[in-house]
């Protein structure tokens, strides 16, 4: 077991999940997209630090989540891991109280206030964020709108869980969010039993992950069609009918980017660090 704080081992995961290779469609220490390169992911890791620091220190959830994002949005590219934040701040939350698991991690989100809705809502301010456009009659919650949306947030008595579960059906991260990360907690398993450098395990796990669910991040940005394509194409890589390497030049030529399993894969390697993953 290391010595290191769940400050520090989520700063290392969001580094280690971006060191991965090959993960089909991301930026990784091998890819980059025109606008959008390795360094800013590790700029934007040590940007977040504090923001996570707040997490563990017992600060509420959202305000913890807003600062990691303003921090990680301290550099040239804008938005880089806007997601692991999302999953990395209660999941922090829960180590620095003892109770990483899933009931302790669905303790947290439980928990959160109208307030912390809030405080997600200024993040968006931060950066630009790919978001589907609210069903009719939800305008005024679009979270585009950010601080301009928190008075419908409070009219309405909307937590932050709340926002998630509204999103679940939808979004992979807010499905974490109401299924007690079932998905992160299973992907850090399979770290932590995989063999081999961290980032190789953590690129297996991405594939592993992009092929037992569509990424809601490239249905969004690409369509369901193309989303149903990468999950195909990336089960076909595991049944080694196809190479990741190619895959992955392909789909970052095509400017398909499978960010939500990269988010997954950050709060993956958080979990397997907090439970003795050997860096």
């Amino acid at each position: 077991m290391s010595g290191r704080t769940a400050v520090q081992n989520a700063e290392l995961a969001l580094l280690l999940e971006v060191t991965g290779t090959p993960k089909p469609g991301n930026v990784d220490r091998e890819r980059d997209f025109e606008a959008l390169r390795f360094e800013h992911f590790m700029a934007g890791a040590v940007g977040a630090r504090p923001g996570l620091a707040l997490a563990a220190d017992g600060s509420a959830v959202g305000h913890a989540f807003e600062r990691a994002v303003a921090g990680m949005a301290d550099q040239s590219a804008g938005n880089t891991q806007f997601g692991a934040l999302l999953v990395l701040a209660p999941l922090v939350a829960a180590a620095s109280e003892g109770e990483l698991t899933p009931s302790g991690a669905d303790s947290v989100v439980r928990e959160t206030t109208v307030d912390d809705a809030a405080e997600f809502y200024r993040a968006f301010e931060h950066v630009d964020v790919a978001v589907d456009d609210p069903p009719a009659g939800m305008e005024p919650l679009d979270v585009r709108r950010g601080s301009d949306a928190i008075s419908a947030l409070e009219e309405r008595g909307l937590t932050l869980f709340d926002i998630m579960a509204r999103s679940a059906d939808v979004d992979g991260i807010a499905a974490e969010w109401v299924g007690e990360f079932a998905r992160v907690f299973d992907a850090a398993e399979s770290i932590l039993a995989a063999h081999g450098p961290v980032p190789d395990r953590a690129s297996r796990v991405f594939v592993e992950l992009l092929a037992g669910e569509v990424d809601t991040f490239v249905v969004t940005r690409n369509g369901r069609e193309a989303a149903e394509e990468v999950t195909r194409r990336a089960g076909a890589v595991l049944d080694g009918e196809e190479d990741a390497t190619d895959l992955a030049e392909e789909l970052v030529a095509r400017d398909i980017n499978p960010g939500t399993t990269a988010d997954l894969v950050a709060g993956a390697l958080f979990v397997a660090l907090e439970r003795g993953l050997v860096v």
